[in-house]
C-alpha cells in the first residue's frame, strides 16, 4: 500500500530559533523528499523575519494579514491551503519526532473511525525553569481513545473539512472544542503511547506562568459559553469548578490574613499552608504515575490547586470582556526568540 499524502502545517509568531529548529525536524521526517511531503508555515503577524526564514526551508509561506490572528487562524488557513490526505499540525516552538507520524498512521489506516492521533508531548528543558518542570507534567495522558488533543496533531482532512475546521473565534482552547464536533460525527480521538514532540515552553518568570494560567482560564469560560444553551453543555461544569476553587483559595487566604492580622496570630495562615499542603500531598499522590521525582509531583500538586487562581481570573476577564462587548487579543506569555533568525 502506498503511503497517503501528508501535509506538515506550522504556526508560529516571532518564534526566532525555536522555527528553524522546528522546521529542521520536519525535514528529518523518513521519505521526507520522496514521498512528496508538503510543508507549509502559517505566521501570525511576526516582527523577527520568521516567514523569510520560513521560506529558506522551502516551505510554502502564508501570512495572515487580519489585524487580530488566532492560532485557530493559522491553523485554518494552513489546512485549507494543503493538498494533503491527513494534515500534521505543529507549533512552531516544537521539535517534532521522526517515528510519529508512521506511528499515528497505522492505526488511523486500520480504523476509518480515528480521525484525530496525537502522542506524547514534553518539554525540552524542563530543568529551566520551576515553572517547565511543573508544567511539562500537563502533558502526560494516559494512552487511548480520549476526548480532546492539543496543537500537535494528526488529523484525517475530510473530517476537518466535514467538521468545519477550527473556531477562530477562539483565542485559546481551539483544539478540544474542535474535537467535541469531531466526536459528535462518530469520529474518535487516539492518544498513542509515541513520542509525538519536544515542546519549548520557555517560563522562566511568574508573570508568564500567571498569564499562562488566565489564558487557559479565559479558554474555559470562552468555549463553554458556546454550549451552555444546549444539550452538551461542553465545559460548564469544569468552568464552574475552576471558579469555585479560584475563589475558595483567594477567599480563605484573604479570611486566614485578615482573621491573623486582628489576632496578631500567623496560627490562621499556618491553618491555611497545612491545608493547601496536605491538599496538594494527596494531588501528588493521585498523580504519580506521571514521574518518579517526588519533588516534581509535591510542586506539581501545588501548582494543581494555586493554579485555579489565575485560572478564575481568566474567567472572570471573558465575562467583563463579554459585558463590555471588547474582543480579546491573544493573551500571550511567551516572549519572542532573542536569538536572531539566520
Amino acid at each position: 500500500m502506498s503511503r497517503p499524502s501528508i501535509s506538515v502545517v506550522v504556526i508560529g509568531r516571532n518564534e526566532g530559533q525555536r522555527l528553524a529548529r522546528c522546521l529542521e525536524s520536519v525535514l528529518r521526517i523518513p521519505g521526507f523528499h520522496a514521498n512528496g511531503t508538503e510543508l507549509i508555515y502559517v505566521d501570525s503577524a511576526s516582527r523577527d523575519g520568521s516567514p523569510e526564514l520560513a521560506a529558506r526551508y522551502n516551505a510554502r509561506v502564508i501570512v495572515l494579514d487580519a489585524q487580530r490572528t488566532t492560532a485557530a487562524m493559522g491553523r485554518n488557513a494552513g489546512w485549507r491551503a494543503a493538498r494533503g490526505e491527513y494534515i500534521l499540525f505543529l507549533d512552531g516552538d516544537t521539535i517534532l519526532d521522526p517515528g510519529f507520524i508512521r506511528a499515528a498512521l497505522d492505526p488511523m489506516l486500520a480504523d476509518p473511525s480515528i480521525a484525530v492521533v496525537w502522542g506524547h508531548r514534553r518539554e525540552i528543558h524542563p530543568e529551566a525553569s520551576i515553572y517547565n518542570r511543573i508544567l511539562d507534567l500537563d502533558w502526560i495522558y494516559a494512552p487511548g481513545i480520549i476526548d480532546g488533543c492539543g496543537g500537535d496533531v494528526l488529523m484525517r482532512r475530510s473530517v476537518l473539512e466535514e467538521a468545519g475546521g477550527y473556531d477562530c473565534e477562539l483565542i485559546a482552547g481551539e483544539e478540544p472544542e474542535l474535537c467535541r464536533r469531531i466526536r459528535a460525527r462518530g469520529y474518535r480521538i487516539l492518544h498513542i503511547d509515541n513520542a509525538m514532540t519536544g515542546h519549548d515552553l520557555q517560563i522562566t518568570r511568574f508573570r508568564q506562568y500567571w498569564k499562562h494560567a488566565a489564558r487557559a482560564g479565559y479558554a474555559y469560560a470562552q468555549v463553554s459559553a458556546r454550549f451552555r444553551a444546549t444539550d452538551d453543555r461542553f465545559w460548564t461544569a469544569e468552568s464552574r469548578r475552576n471558579l469555585i476553587r479560584g475563589f475558595f483559595w483567594m477567599g480563605s487566604f484573604a479570611l486566614a490574613l485578615g482573621i491573623g492580622a486582628l489576632r496578631l496570630s500567623l496560627l490562621p495562615l499556618g491553618v491555611w499552608f497545612a491545608l493547601l499542603t496536605m491538599l496538594s500531598l494527596r494531588s501528588a499522590w493521585k498523580s504519580r504515575w506521571k514521574s518518579s521525582n517526588a519533588g516534581t509531583l509535591l510542586l506539581y500538586g501545588i501548582h494543581s490547586h494555586l493554579q485555579q487562581i489565575p485560572i478564575c481570573v481568566g474567567q472572570i476577564t471573558y465575562a467583563l470582556d463579554q459585558r463590555r462587548g471588547n474582543k480579546r487579543e491573544l493573551i500571550e506569555y511567551k516572549e519572542p526568540d532573542r536569538a536572531q533568525a539566520k
